[in-house]
């Protein structure tokens, strides 16, 4: 009996063995590519998995009781703005953003969709960007390598991109009674000029989801200061503390249109601009229980403001003309009689000459 158990435990670790051996051949007979691709399946995943457990960006609840979407337009030229921009090209291992995200794009690690010509975001797969075709019509120079485009650090159009929009979301959260500024999308502009060395004209590139770009954000670092060079900073600690500065050209309104299409003055887009500035810090003061007057107006009332703002100036504007052609008016009219004052005194002092006549006595 103890020989036929010493057997039958013999045999089965041989068929374990067996099976093993087996195992192993099968795995080692994959290709090297295979199993390359499997090696970066998995990293890609181990990154995906990385972004859910520690996010770079807090994200919006849908259930908030206020908020107001804001369109600026950074000028990365500005100092604020400036750690975006500059190196404008590579430099000692440190590129800008836009070279980054570019090298993002190329490699497939983010989507991109389409710039529309009413400047709103999509975020759908129809409006997926087609990379190839998009530096066929910006005449970027590229090659295709295994099917895939490749492009040269030095041919990526960093020194022309000096603009971006950025769409942003001023919002209550009332779980936590918090007020907060939060990037949704950004979109590089390129700034190109025509053969005659004009004005610089604006290309919008594409629209990127900033929640789909934070997590590379986070690994992007870039200087923060001109007075210490240690001081460093990555592009996603920029973005979430809102250290930028642009200039308002739209918000979302029930008429969908931009702040250019009811204010026709440049004074009267700035003072839109203030007013919208000044709209958000009021009811971020209200919210703390400070009383304001501004909280109660809406967008209607702001475009109904600057249009009535328009016409005043545009009203005083023809007062100044009508008075400055009355005043011609009363000028002619004081120097007329005066003319015909000396001509009547002139015809006046020949009519009263003393006339000698001669009449005849008779006799």
């Amino acid at each position: 009996m103890k020989n036929r158990n010493k057997s039958k435990i013999m045999v089965k670790r041989l068929v374990f063995v067996l099976l093993a051996l087996m195992f192993w051949e099968q795995v080692d007979a994959q290709p090297p590519r295979r199993r390359a691709g499997t090696t970066a399946a998995q990293k890609e995943k181990t990154v995906d998995r990385a972004s859910l457990q520690f996010p770079a960006a807090l994200e919006m609840p849908e259930d908030v009781v206020w908020r107001r979407d804001i369109y600026r337009q950074l000028d990365l030229t500005l100092d604020k703005n400036a750690p975006l921009y500059y190196p404008v090209e590579p430099s000692a291992g440190k590129i800008n953003l836009f070279t980054y995200l570019f090298d993002l794009l190329l490699t497939g690690k983010i989507a991109a969709y389409e710039y529309k010509l009413d400047g709103n975001e999509s975020f759908t797969d129809k409006d997926k960007v087609d990379v190839k075709e998009l530096m066929d019509r910006h005449h970027i120079y590229y090659e295709m390598q295994n099917g895939k485009p490749r492009v040269n650090a030095s041919d990526i159009p960093s020194a022309e991109v000096s603009r971006y929009y950025i769409k942003e979301s001023a919002y209550f959260d009332q779980r936590t009674s918090t007020f907060r500024t939060k990037v949704v999308a950004l979109c590089p502009v390129l700034m190109r000029s025509d053969d005659f060395g004009g004005e610089a004209t604006p290309y919008p590139l594409f629209w990127l989801k900033y929640d789909d770009i934070s997590t590379y954000l986070a690994r992007h670092e870039m200087m923060s200061s001109n007075y210490n060079n240690v001081t460093n900073m990555t592009a996603a600690d920029y973005f979430s503390m809102n250290l930028y500065d642009g200039k308002i050209y739209k918000t979302n309104n029930m008429q969908g249109r931009v702040l250019a299409n009811y204010c026709k003055t440049d004074s009267a887009m700035a003072n839109e601009q203030k007013r919208i500035e000044k709209q958000l810090s009021d009811f971020e003061q209200h919210v703390w229980g400070h009383t304001t007057d501004s909280v109660a107006a809406d967008s209607t009332a702001q475009e109904a403001e600057a249009v009535a703002e328009d016409r005043k100036s545009a009203r005083a504007s023809r007062r100044r003309a009508s008075s400055s052609t009355s005043r011609r008016e009363e000028k002619k009219e004081e120097e007329a009689p005066k003319v015909s004052r000396s001509r009547r005194n002139s015809g006046n002092s020949g009519a009263s000459a003393p006339r000698v006549t001669v009449r005849r006595q008779r006799r």
